[in-house]
């Protein structure tokens, strides 16, 4: 590709666009998303800007910074616009690639080509895609937090303008606190500095102590003044969250040391090149610089041991190993677009014909697979998208199979790439065709014809964050923090979960209890993984006995 250097940046905009942006109001919101959505239209309805809430209840779990992103972007566009309030993580998943870019670039002194590869790699790395995508914490933490490192790097490593890089580190890196707490200081930051203490060394550090000081009062004001707002002004709130918190990573999701050994599947669709590029006896005498190498293996490593050492773990955890991941795995595709044409030992070519062999395979079935689910299903729209998508992928399919015959990686790195962008631009419209739930029905017209029309209805427990998102509005609670704050009234409405009804039936034995009805907010069918039950609002009338 002989796009001048000057326009990576650009491309690599472009690429984000198609990735991040396209198809945003598809999923509805899931658990994560939830919290995060009703937390931000609380701070527009009701002023809760730092002393968060979820439905009236305390919500001090996580610090605000990505609430209020969510917020200002609704205030703009539009509360009930689900695009609208994950617009800001595709921004701040676009800063982080741009960074990724920038920081091999000018930082490590990588080439301007293989600091494209790693950012086009990180973009499409399955958790990244995800996270991107999703209204939740971790993109922004990890976003900030590699903005921090790289000003990080350039104040370690340039002997000018040290308080400037200083400044800019701790702004960077507070930000990161603000957005999800210490998580990405231990996940990311802290591995960072194991791999640059191992490869760089920290010399010069003397001269360097007065900016440091000042890096470090800026990421403390930044990191400390929120937690120290609701310390003091909600002091017995916050530390039993804090200690449900403690509790939450010490025994929820508990799994064994070994369980992130696979890690490198978290990539998704760059599962093989990552596991060749882990490699360090095979790759270290063919990369470009070794250095640079070795610094993004360690960074890698550190990572995933770090992490292996939390008690709770769960998949998506691994969003900022990929980070690193994707700058270690550039290595193994530079070298393949150097040398693959040179290359005659099977061993070193079985790997690759076999990944862009599979490749292809799937772009060819793709489109017929797509055919067979749905072509029942599809809509004039639909089948628009799917003639779209179905193109896309043979010419895509055709690009791979050109660039085996030849021997030329490039064409054929730039295309799986562009078959990320394919899916999402023109297959993401079909996952419609899922929404299959015959039951599906909203319960926020309902919830607003009961305050419309007077009758008092209430929320047995803030207890399922998508209902909460659901019902459109704050629905006053009968149940908070083991506290029963009964209405006066001889009958009433409550809104339950349909697998809550025995907590309902044991908080109120005083009362009869009258099923109205049941509204599921479950747009896939039963059959479906992300159906979930608390998504189902019942109403039941409680009348006096």
């Amino acid at each position: 590709m002989n796009i001048p250097e000057k326009y990576y940046p650009v491309l690599l905009v472009a690429v984000c666009l198609l990735l991040f942006f396209p198809h945003l109001d598809v999923l509805y919101a899931n658990i994560m998303e939830a919290r995060n959505f009703n937390t931000a239209r609380e701070m527009l309805l009701f002023d809760n800007w730092v002393f968060t809430t979820m439905n009236g209840d305390a919500r001090y779990e996580k610090p605000p910074l990505p609430t209020w992103l969510a917020a200002f972007s609704a205030a703009v566009f539009g509360l009930t616009k689900l695009w609208a309030l994950r617009l800001p993580s595709a921004l701040i998943t676009t800063v982080l690639v741009l960074f990724s870019y920038t920081l091999s670039r000018k930082r490590l002194g990588l080439t301007a080509k293989q600091s494209l590869y790693a950012a086009l790699i990180l973009a499409t790395s399955f958790y990244v895609l995800f996270a991107g995508r999703n209204g939740t914490w971790d993109i922004f933490a990890h976003g900030f937090m590699l903005g921090g490192i790289y000003f990080l790097f350039a104040f370690f490593t340039e002997t000018s303008r040290k308080y400037k890089n200083a400044i800019l580190a701790g702004i960077f890196i507070g930000l990161s606190f603000m957005s999800k707490g210490p998580v990405s200081h231990f996940a990311l930051l802290l591995p960072f500095l194991i791999a640059y203490a191992w490869v760089y060394k920290f010399r010069s550090f003397r001269s360097r102590l007065v900016p440091f000081a000042a890096l470090l009062i800026i990421t403390l004001a930044l990191s400390a003044w929120w937690a120290l707002a609701i310390y003091f002004g909600d002091a017995d709130t916050a530390q039993a969250i804090a200690d449900k918190e403690s509790a939450a990573w010490a025994n929820h999701n508990t799994r064994a040391f070994y369980y992130y050994w696979s890690f490198f599947t978290q990539s998704g669709i760059w599962t093989v090149p990552a596991f060749v590029a882990l490699l360090y006896p095979y790759l270290k005498s063919r990369v470009s610089d070794l250095k640079v190498y070795r610094f993004s293996l360690i960074w890698t490593l550190a990572a995933v041991v770090l992490l292996s050492c939390i008690p709770e773990k769960k998949s998506r955890y691994l969003l900022p190993v990929l980070i690193p991941l994707a700058l270690n795995t550039s290595f193994y595709i530079e070298y393949l677009v150097r040398c693959f044409k040179a290359l005659t030992d099977k061993r070193e070519t079985f790997p690759v014909y076999f990944y862009f062999g599979l490749l292809t395979l799937i772009t060819l079935l793709a489109g017929p697979a797509v055919m067979y689910l749905f072509a029942s299903d599809m809509q004039t729209t639909d089948w628009l998208w799917f003639a779209l998508f179905q193109l896309s992928m043979i010419a895509i399919a055709f690009v791979f199979i050109r660039s085996l015959k030849s021997k030329r990686i490039e064409p054929a790195f730039y295309s799986v790439v562009a078959m990320c962008c394919a899916i999402i631009t023109f297959a993401f419209p079909l996952v419609r065709l899922t929404f299959t739930n015959p039951d599906y029905r909203e319960i926020a017209p309902v919830i607003q014809h009961y305050k419309e029309s007077g009758k008092p209805l209430y929320y047995l427990q803030t207890s399922s964050p998508e209902l909460i998102w659901d019902f459109g509005e704050r629905v006053p609670v009968l149940i908070s923090e083991d506290e029963r704050e009964l209405p006066k009234a001889g009958s009433f409405y409550v809104v339950v979960e349909k697998d809550r009804v025995d907590v309902l039936e044991e908080q109120l034995p005083e009362y009869n209890l009258e099923l109205t009805e049941c509204y599921d907010g479950n747009i896939t069918s039963k059959a479906d993984r992300n159906y979930k039950s608390r998504r189902i609002g019942c109403i039941y009338k409680a009348t006096k006995r």
